[in-house]
């Protein structure tokens, strides 16, 4: 079902700085930025390698408000990891076969997800303490 990671999502305060420093620290290269206003981020996504299954990327988010789900995670738990996305093939599927094996869906249906992927994510108390995205990509 998973068919690689797609990226590692990385609550920042500054997304410039950020940028600069995965830019300069590892090579990466900036593919796409984007406001999300449903999810409350500014958001960078940089290249990190090519695969059979697709690319991989680092995410980086900036939230737009203090108040947002990434504004309220730097708040209390500072910078860092603030989840994995996964690639999968059909997020709908995907979605119908973990809600049915009892993983508590965040998202019922897909939605809306950077470079105009379909997004859903899983409750992280049932992913091991992980908040989890599944990815479907458009053909980017």
């Amino acid at each position: 079902m998973l068919l690689r990671i797609d990226h590692v999502g990385v609550a920042c305060h500054n997304l410039e700085e950020k940028i600069e420093f995965y830019e300069s620290v590892f090579g990466l290269t900036v593919v796409s930025r984007e406001v999300n206003e449903e999810q409350g981020v500014r958001e960078a996504m940089l290249h990190v390698a090519d695969g059979d299954q697709g690319a991989s990327y680092v995410q980086l988010l900036e939230p737009l408000h203090p108040d947002t789900a990434v504004g309220k995670f730097l708040a209390k738990r500072g910078e860092g990891v603030h989840h994995i996305g996964y690639g999968v093939a059909d997020v709908t599927k995907a979605l119908e076969e973990i809600g049915a094996k009892g993983v508590r869906l965040i998202d019922e249906r897909p939605r809306h997800g950077s470079m105009g992927a379909s997004i859903a994510f899983l409750h992280p108390k049932d992913v091991g303490g992980v908040l989890t995205e599944l990815v479907e990509t458009s053909r980017r």
